[in-house]
């Protein structure tokens, strides 16, 4: 009998408990409703607070894909020894080309690298004087996609070493400075997302201490006829939930507006580069992200200021 009774009141405790948690959840939204323009003001702030890192966020991303797309142009050339004749040279590329790590070798003889610096270099008259050809014939060999610096390096190392090899040379001085700038930047914005995140939850903390301010004889009153703490503090801790969700979508409405006004001047950049490249903003993943953020801080923030401040209210 006892177990059927404790059966017949769980639902009814939790329908209680889900009804409570509702209305305290719309009074609060009501509560907010009542004076919009403060409410709209301070979910602006946090806002903007937020879309700060996530948009640093994204800039560092997409210089990160940029990098990378980079990185697969990147190639090793082999210059050869002037002993080596171009059949030689030739069967010495497709060796190469089939080893692994390796996506591509191409032979490039005495005479086509002569023809492509007289393009390039607009010094047709001058190569005309040589009675020689001074270059080297060339292999230039593309990594695999996917490659790790330690894993091109060691390639690198693993060509240089054969017989018909006089250097082998990979210019990827550029990119390491470039990733160890992005290096530095994912840390700066780690930073920044945290000093931002702390000034959201004083920044939050504040309106509602001002609140509770307002309602300190509602609240002396609930707490004389001996409310817990837990129903004293619920309302404000939903307000606060109500500001970091708002912050939190119009911090992701930020970000998206800002993607939009800068995709097409990327695109303009990226084709003077011979480039299709498209600036990427928040994914649907990383939005509900930021908007799960906002609320975290928002619950956080207001958690820590209630629980501080009830401490020190008491009924007269």
């Amino acid at each position: 009998m006892a177990i059927a009774e404790a059966g017949l009141e769980r639902p009814n405790w939790l329908a209680r408990w889900t009804q409570e948690h509702l209305r305290v959840l719309f009074f609060s939204l009501g509560k907010l409703a009542r004076a919009p323009m403060a409410a709209a003001l301070t979910a602006l702030v946090i806002g903007i607070a937020l879309a700060l890192p996530a948009g640093l966020f994204v800039a560092v991303r997409n210089l990160s894909t940029v990098g990378y797309s980079w990185q697969e142009s990147l190639q090793i050339s082999l210059f050869l020894k002037d002993s080596v004749s171009d059949e030689r040279g030739k069967a010495l590329a497709r060796e190469i080309g089939a080893e692994t790590g390796v996506a591509r070798a191409t032979y490039i003889s005495r005479e086509q690298a002569l023809a492509e610096f007289r393009e390039l270099s607009g010094f047709g008259e001058a190569l005309d004087l040589l009675k020689d050809n001074p270059l080297p014939p060339v292999i230039a060999v593309t990594p695999a996609r996917g490659q790790t610096k330690a894993e091109v390096r060691s390639l690198l190392a693993r060509l240089s070493q054969r017989p018909e090899v006089d250097l082998a040379k990979l210019d990827q001085q550029w990119l390491e400075r470039l990733y160890a700038v992005l290096s530095i930047a994912e840390h700066a914005v780690g930073i920044i997302a945290l000093l931002l995140g702390l000034a959201v939850m004083v920044i939050i903390g504040n309106t509602i201490r001002l609140d509770i301010e307002a309602r300190r004889e509602e609240i002396e009153v609930m707490k004389l006829i001996g409310a817990p703490h837990s129903f004293v503090r619920r309302p404000f801790l939903y307000s606060g939930v109500w500001f970091g969700l708002g912050g939190g979508l119009l911090a992701w409405g930020l970000v998206a507006l800002a993607t939009h006004l800068l995709d097409a001047p990327t695109a303009q950049l990226a084709a003077l580069y011979d480039s299709t490249y498209r600036i990427a903003g928040l994914s649907l993943s990383d939005g509900l992200a930021l908007v799960a953020a906002g609320i975290v801080l928002g619950w956080s923030g207001a958690f820590a200021t209630v629980t501080h401040r009830l401490a020190q209210i008491e009924p007269r």
